[in-house]
């Protein structure tokens, strides 16, 4: 089983490459998938990233995560992204597990309908957005429900990705990459 972390111009860096470095700390196989056809891409900062593969590439089949940072237009160019979207409603009504933080939430998981009667958080200001497709919109740095987990935003990039870590492979093995990161869990 892989997680994918996508990748789109003007994502928010650290909400991506946090949850790829926690999740390689607990052993788990991580790709990072850009949406357009160039595995170069921008994030909201200027820093550009070299993405593992695209998405036309990709046979998800294998998916156990599919993780989606924020940032804007980030976000924004994400749910723009029609076999991104399509693959997040087919996951998630699998039961496959889903995570998204800041804005993310709010502008791609909450209008797929992803997000209807679940507690989620998103960034400060996106509570509105996700109230109005029926989430339970929390206030937190990241929230689980069921097989999806929210954060709200790059600094709770780290608490996102652990509980990423331990909803897959448990809070023991969370907290032992949470203390080798000098972070108490």
């Amino acid at each position: 089983m892989k997680s994918y972390v996508f990748l789109a111009t003007g994502f928010e860096e650290i909400e991506a490459v946090t949850p790829v470095d926690v999740l390689r700390r607990a052993g788990m196989e991580v790709v990072t998938v850009s949406v357009s056809t160039d595995c170069h891409v921008c994030g909201a900062h200027g820093v550009t990233y070299v993405a593992d593969t695209t998405m036309s590439e990709t046979d998800f089949s294998d998916a156990q995560w599919l993780i989606l940072p924020g940032g804007l237009p980030g976000a924004t160019n994400l749910y723009d992204t029609p076999a991104l979207r399509e693959l997040l409603v087919n996951h998630a009504a699998a039961g496959g597990h889903v995570a998204a933080i800041c804005a993310s939430p709010a502008v791609v998981l909450a209008p797929l309908g992803l997000l209807n009667g679940k507690a989620a958080t998103a960034y400060p200001g996106f509570e509105d957005a996700l109230k109005a497709h029926g989430a339970d919109a929390r206030q937190s740095q990241a929230v689980v429900a069921d097989n999806i987990i929210t954060g709200n935003g790059p600094a709770s990039s780290l608490p996102f990705a652990l509980a990423i870590v331990a909803a897959s492979c448990g809070m023991e093995k969370a907290r032992e990459v949470a203390s080798g990161m000098l972070y108490n869990l």
